[in-house]
């Protein structure tokens, strides 16, 4: 693997992350393209955390607020709001953690092929598409009102069949918060934010893997990735939440089928 191999990751995974596309698909079929070694989960997971950094950044004000919101105003309905996003986050959050550690071996033996990612991102494609047209259209607020175990439990379910390539865990969370009766714009802010205690986590305990000596990839590598994970994942958090807003999810759907078509044709 190469610097510019990095590049390549990282812009990649700087524009897929929050695009319902599957960015694990993608750094995954970025092998086969590049001609490279895959240099594996724990080198994804680190463009992961570029693109969990630029969350971060954009929505800082919306977490300073949430977590203010729950600890330290008086407002009784400000602090049910902040501890409701809090409690919905963290329960969809514990399912996600619950359900990954199950199926990590099997997806990273068998979900990393060409036809397993084609396979996921037609299936997953079709059930978005279907959703998103026939969710409602007027905005809701179910997650910051109260405590919605149904729809927290869902949620997470549904991040958690991310951990096979091709599915999306931004996919995956806004097919079922659509499924749901959540609105685009509030589907959307939630499936950011609950990136963050997945992919830092996730992150941490690939680790050891990462500072391995026998990784297919530089430290230099890494860094150039996951910086350009981040800087990318910043505009592409910005423009994706404006697109979403007026023309929906059919789109990626489309790209999704070509994709996969693509990959079959090429790998399979």
């Amino acid at each position: 693997m190469t610097w510019i191999d990095s590049l390549f990751y990282g812009v990649i995974q700087g524009i897929t992350e929050f695009l319902p596309v599957s960015s694990s698909g993608h750094l995954a079929l970025l092998p086969h393209y590049l001609k490279i070694n895959d240099p594996g989960v724990a080198f994804d997971l680190a463009m992961h955390v570029g693109t969990a950094l630029a969350v971060l950044v954009y929505f800082f004000k919306d977490i300073k607020e949430i977590i203010s919101s729950a600890f330290f105003v008086d407002d009784l309905e400000k602090r049910t709001r902040g501890r409701s996003w809090i409690i919905n986050i963290g329960i969809s959050t514990f399912v996600t953690f619950v359900l990954a550690y199950a199926l990590k071996d099997f997806a990273s033996d068998f979900g990393r092929s060409a036809f397993m990612i084609s396979l996921n991102l037609v299936l997953f494609g079709a059930l978005m598409w279907f959703f998103d047209h026939r969710g409602v259209m007027e905005e809701t607020d179910h997650m910051s009102k109260q405590v919605d175990i149904k729809r927290s439990f869902l949620i997470g379910f549904f991040q958690g069949l991310a951990v096979f390539p091709g599915v999306s865990r931004s996919g995956s969370t806004l097919t079922i918060s659509r499924f749901l009766s959540m609105s685009r714009v509030e589907s959307t802010r939630f499936s950011f934010l609950l990136s963050l205690p997945v992919i830092f986590a996730g992150f941490v305990y690939k680790l050891p893997e990462v500072l391995n000596s026998g990784a297919n990839f530089a430290i230099v590598d890494l860094v150039i990735g996951l910086t350009l994970s981040f800087a990318v994942g910043l505009a592409t958090i910005h423009y994706f939440l404006k697109f979403i807003a007026s023309t929906g999810l059919w789109v990626f759907s489309v790209y999704r089928f070509v994709l996969a078509i693509v990959t079959l044709m090429l790998f399979y």
